[in-house]
């Protein structure tokens, strides 16, 4: 199977080198010539276009920062893609964008499926992501083993859109999760409480999170750069709003989060780091959120093992007594 690759970013870059590690065969595109260097120098292809890109290959991923930008890319995909074709979004995008583009692929007679990732860049990194994939239970399985390649868990999320509907979900989540951690730790540190011993009382308690193991520690180091910005943060919090919306649903907590990031970004920058936020509450306290012994970059020491699929509960059939 030859596999084509379009966007090498943050995310996708690392994608991409989990798929090069593996030994696929692999053709990558990206607007930055940096970046498809670091990959030929490696033993990857580089395509001119990604038109070209999906005329060579059997599957085309793209791994892209919006749904603007997924768009585009298919316009010029589209005049190639026929039927054995398939396209796998990797992108955080808008569920409704995606079944759009996924119904001209289609008409075309290829394949597409809805597959977001989630659990931080340095799980990319190793092979050790988590995978959601929405599409036909067929199509599941033929690129399960390809996916398998690039994830650890991978979880079936029934049709194409589902899976990116609980992406933007799990997004939702982690930025309430990171907003929460920051107003722990700054009324911590104004109770006097030292943060080192803050950070393990939260990490052992059932107030511990995926964020709060990962994210904290960036911040009382003070690097605070977990390859995540507050753009994108508001892309993804306005794209779970909006699946609110849709549905009638009248969140309160998300339009304060989407408040939250948008003052952050006024302060700090568009692109800043998402874990600046907590910089607000340092200067509306004057305390300083630091403590010795925490790393500046998260690195994942699992070692890297075969993806597999995971499965959803089951329910046990209640038998009548008799």
């Amino acid at each position: 199977m030859k596999v084509g690759f379009i966007g090498l970013g943050n995310v996708g870059g690392k994608l991409a080198g989990s798929l090069l590690r593996n030994g696929i065969d692999l053709t990558v595109l990206d607007q930055k010539p940096e970046l498809v260097a670091g990959f030929t120098a490696r033993g990857a292809g580089s395509a001119i276009n990604a038109a070209e890109l999906m005329r060579d290959c059997d599957v085309v991923i793209t791994c892209l920062p919006s749904p603007a930008a997924s768009a585009a890319v298919m316009d010029e995909m589209l005049p190639e893609v026929g039927p054995g074709k398939i396209w796998l979004e990797m992108s955080t995008t808008d569920e409704a964008e995606i079944r759009r583009l996924a119904a001209l692929v289609e008409e075309k007679g290829g394949t597409a499926v809805d597959c977001p990732v989630s659990g931080g860049c340095h799980r990319a990194d190793t092979g050790n992501i988590s995978i959601f994939a929405g599409c036909n239970r067929a199509t599941f399985e033929k690129v399960l083993p390809l996916l398998t390649r690039l994830g650890r868990r991978v979880l079936h999320t029934g049709d194409v859109g589902t899976a990116s509907t609980l992406k933007v979900m799990t997004n939702y989540l982690a930025t309430i999760n990171l907003l929460s951690c920051c107003e722990a730790m700054v009324t911590m540190k104004a109770a006097g409480m030292d943060l080192a011993t803050t950070y393990e009382a939260i990490k052992i308690s059932s107030g511990t999170s995926f964020v709060h193991e990962t994210e904290s520690q960036l911040i009382l180091n003070g690097s605070r750069d977990v390859n995540f910005t507050m753009d994108l943060i508001l892309k993804d919090i306005r794209l779970f709003q909006t699946i609110a919306e849709r549905n009638n649903v009248p969140l309160e907590l998300s339009p304060m989060v989407i408040d939250i990031m948008k003052d952050g970004q006024r302060r700090y920058g568009e692109r800043a780091n998402s874990d600046d936020i907590i910089r607000r509450l340092e200067e509306a306290t004057g305390l300083s959120i630091l403590a010795a012994g925490f790393p500046a970059e998260l690195i994942d020491d699992e070692p890297e093992e075969q993806g597999y699929e995971v499965f959803p509960p089951v329910a046990t059939p209640v038998v009548a007594a008799e």
